[in-house]
């Protein structure tokens, strides 16, 4: 008998969360503890290259994998194809990448990009080795194997990278852990998938596959190209140190946000597919996961603005202090973002990826304009500018979301605001306890913590019980 989408849902979301969490959970230990022997501009140094590599990580990919999820009866051709696809544009972008890379320490006026740009752009060919054999599991949503492999090569990787930066490496020490990270995933993602590709480009294949992919591509390009702008232009108009420190706060700002996005899309994606043609049950199923999702994220979110300052000083010290009030803005512009990134499953499983390349292209000029409008006035206007940006794409997802599914701003609204008013008082009562406080920055924190849980537990038992049973409901879906 085959098992319902709902349990299917718990036990996919369980170990996707599980995979991410175990793997983001070593790494941001790893981080804190690489930031503690490493300064602000070693972490600039690598940040710099950020555009640069994250550009060439989607040419490679191409939409291909989101192509392959969503089409139910791939055969080896199809993978063997796309395979083929990924390590050629690898090995020719890494080429660009070596030949360029004095070009772009010129732009920089820093040197040592070009030997950690010719070595860290190796990543590009080894991510290339596995990405269908991730894809593969994707689509088995077998994300139990994945938690293997993704936090067995952050330890050893973090390991690594954390006896060289002990050792004085600086920047290097980050090239490290990032180099031998990708090997390892590659070597292990072989392993247990046990999938080899065959000696076949089939051209339908590479046809039907990109014709799905290629406006995915073209969209997903320009928002990484406007989420990593932000570092071209810190990079080159401020000091190292500068984007040092909003690379930091962005890393620690990203963490609830995209790992709860990308634990859940995953799971939905090839889960909502399979429903895409009754849009009665998928508006229901997706309804559904934007409640709980926002039930859990959002707390998250607005617990760490609230502790930002005793958390950044209790793990990264004093020298980090800088970063705090990036970290408090650039919290309230993931938790938008985490309602964009949701949002786009719909537009996935429904096929139209020709409206999300749309209005990628019309966020991207707005994007745009608001950076130079805000960029003299410094950092923190600068990330205010891209909480307007995200307030703006939230609205476009929307607007959009009602014409393919009927769910429109309202609605979905409806779902979303219970839980960002539930966040905001629970965050506003952290920050009014651990402000009056006159005591070590460890102890705020941890009693900004237990008062955030024990607020946002009462909020949830009197208000929100269905979501509080929330795993008991999912198997009705």
């Amino acid at each position: 008998m085959n098992e319902s989408l709902g349990k299917q849902t718990i036990r996919g979301v369980g170990w996707s969360a599980v995979e991410r969490l175990s793997y983001q959970g070593i790494t941001f230990l790893i981080q804190i503890i690489l930031a503690r022997h490493l300064t602000p501009d070693d972490y600039g140094v690598v940040a710099m290259l950020a555009i640069f590599l994250q550009v060439a990580q989607v040419f490679i990919d191409s939409g291909f994998a989101n192509a392959l999820i969503k089409k139910q009866d791939c055969t080896d051709a199809d993978y063997s194809t796309v395979f083929h696809y990924n390590l050629g544009i690898a090995l020719i972008l890494y080429v660009i990448l070596f030949a360029s890379s004095p070009a772009i320490a010129d732009f920089y006026n820093t040197q040592l990009l070009v030997p950690v740009m010719r070595v860290l752009a190796l990543t590009l060919i080894f991510n290339a080795l596995s990405i269908v054999h991730q894809t593969i599991l994707v689509k088995r949503v077998d994300f139990k194997l994945q938690s293997v492999v993704t936090f067995s090569s952050a330890v050893v990787s973090g390991a690594v990278g954390i006896f060289f930066a002990c050792r004085g490496l600086g920047a290097w020490a980050l090239v490290i852990q990032q180099i031998l990270n990708s090997i390892l995933r590659s070597v292990m993602y072989i392993a247990v998938v046990r999938w080899m590709p065959k000696l076949v480009f089939s051209l339908e294949s590479f046809r039907y596959l990109f014709g799905y992919g290629s406006k995915l591509l073209a969209s997903i390009l320009i928002d990484v190209i406007y989420k990593n702008i932000y570092k071209l232009v810190i990079g080159k108009r401020f000091l190292e140190r500068d984007l040092g420190y909003y690379t930091k706060a962005e890393e620690f700002a990203i963490f609830p946000s995209t790992n709860a996005a990308k634990i859940i899309s995953r799971v939905c994606f090839p889960i909502l597919s399979r429903i895409s043609d009754d849009d009665a049950r998928l508006t229901k199923v997706f309804g559904s996961i934007m409640r709980y999702s926002s039930f859990a994220v959002f707390p998250m979110m607005a617990g760490l603005m609230a502790v930002s300052e005793p958390f950044i000083i209790t793990f990264l010290k004093e020298p980090w202090a800088p970063a705090v009030p990036l970290l408090r803005i650039l919290c309230l512009d993931w938790m938008l973002d985490f309602i964009c990134a949701m949002n786009l499953n719909l537009f996935y499983v429904k096929g139209r990826t020709d409206l999300v390349l749309r209005m990628q292209i019309i966020k991207t000029i707005i994007a745009v304009s608001i950076l130079f409008i805000t960029m003299p006035f410094g950092l923190v206007v600068m990330c205010w500018g891209r909480v307007a940006y995200s307030v703006i794409s939230v609205s476009m997802n929307f607007h959009y979301t009602k014409r393919i599914t009927g769910v429109g701003f309202f609605i979905q609204l409806s779902d979303i605001v219970p839980f960002v008013l539930a966040s905001a008082v629970m965050g506003a009562s952290v920050y009014f306890m651990i402000s009056q406080m006159e005591c070590s920055h460890t102890i705020r924190l941890v009693v900004g913590i237990l008062t955030g849980t024990v607020v946002y537990t009462l909020i949830s038992f009197m208000f929100f019980r269905k979501e509080f049973k929330g795993i008991r409901n999912i198997r009705s879906l």
